[in-house]
């Protein structure tokens, strides 16, 4: 079977394979640090937790992004084949539920953990959050487990009927009509962005009236407060997320309906997006963190010397 790229494929799968690699390597640096102080101190806080599966997830969903679009891009009839790309739905739906949700965690981590309201369920909430946070991101796996298993079974049974029979085996129609079998699974893609996005949205919204409500009180009685600076980190943080996230979601949207209608370029742009959006979000995380922070240019540094002395 003959590759099918061209010059326009080709150009978008190195400008992609870029982006998907320094996501890997950014991503991979989070995961590593954190195993290595976890392994040093035996333990991790809460925040910690949620980072290296965040860096894990986000590894992982990149890799399978980067191959999927490799294959579509040069050989697409050894990706659409029965059951190959069953499976490959799978991964990508769980990885891509599980990375959104887990970033949804550590939003609604931030919240509870910061601010603060009298409500009695808020309050417990703060003291449990500790033993809340494993089952969050046990749910969210769990979560994420049953929308791959519901996109395996809807790919598998929508594109039965959309395939034909060649010496290399069951290889799907590239039609129209099989786009549109797909709108289930894009369906599902959407219900966790919104579910997550709504999680995070919610969050930023808490946080900034509880920052509004600490910060008058401050003003009346004359003094500062410890609690403002760690709102207003958390703040930065949540609103980072937040306007990449909705960006993402807008190229997202665009990426299902124009992958539909066959816009080529529109697609073009969306997922150049949606792989520079894991690596620059993990980024934004490791500078907020004093600790990251100082490993990386601990080893920026090193690399710069090397490269000196050479």
């Amino acid at each position: 079977q003959q590759s099918n790229l061209t010059s326009y494929g080709a150009t978008a799968l190195a400008i992609i394979t870029l982006e998907a690699f320094a996501g890997m390597w950014i991503n991979a640096f989070l995961a590593c640090v954190l195993c290595i102080a976890w392994v040093k101190k035996k333990s991790l806080n809460s925040n910690e937790k949620i980072l290296l599966l965040l860096g894990c997830s986000r590894f992982c969903c990149l890799c399978f992004s980067w191959a999927y679009c490799s294959l579509a891009i040069t050989y697409p009839n050894y990706l659409y084949v029965h059951l190959t790309f069953q499976l490959t739905v799978f991964f990508q739906s769980f990885s891509n539920c599980f990375n959104l949700w887990v970033s949804a965690c550590l939003c609604v981590f931030y919240c509870i953990k910061i601010a603060s309201f009298r409500n009695r369920f808020f309050i417990y909430l703060k003291e449990k959050i500790d033993r809340i946070v494993p089952w969050l991101l046990l749910g969210s796996g769990l979560s994420a487990l049953a929308i791959g298993i519901t996109s395996y079974d809807i790919a598998d049974k929508k594109l039965s009927n959309s395939r034909n029979y060649t010496r290399q085996g069951y290889v799907l129609k590239l039609t129209n009509k099989t786009d549109e079998h797909f709108f289930h699974v894009y369906f599902i893609y959407g219900f966790g962005f919104v579910t997550s996005f709504t999680a995070v949205i919610i969050s930023a919204l808490l946080l900034l009236f509880s920052l509004w409500r600490h910060k008058c009180k401050m003003q009346k009685n004359s003094f500062n407060s410890l609690s403002v600076d760690a709102h207003i980190k958390a703040m930065k943080s949540i609103l980072s997320f937040l306007v990449m996230y909705s960006i993402n979601f807008m190229f997202l949207i665009l990426s299902l309906i124009s992958s539909t209608k066959e816009e080529k370029n529109v697609v073009f742009l969306s997922l150049l997006f949606l792989f520079a959006f894991p690596s620059f979000h993990s980024l934004i995380l490791i500078l907020s963190n004093p600790t990251l922070e100082k490993t990386l240019i601990r080893i920026l540094s090193c690399v710069k010397c090397k490269v000196c002395m050479k």
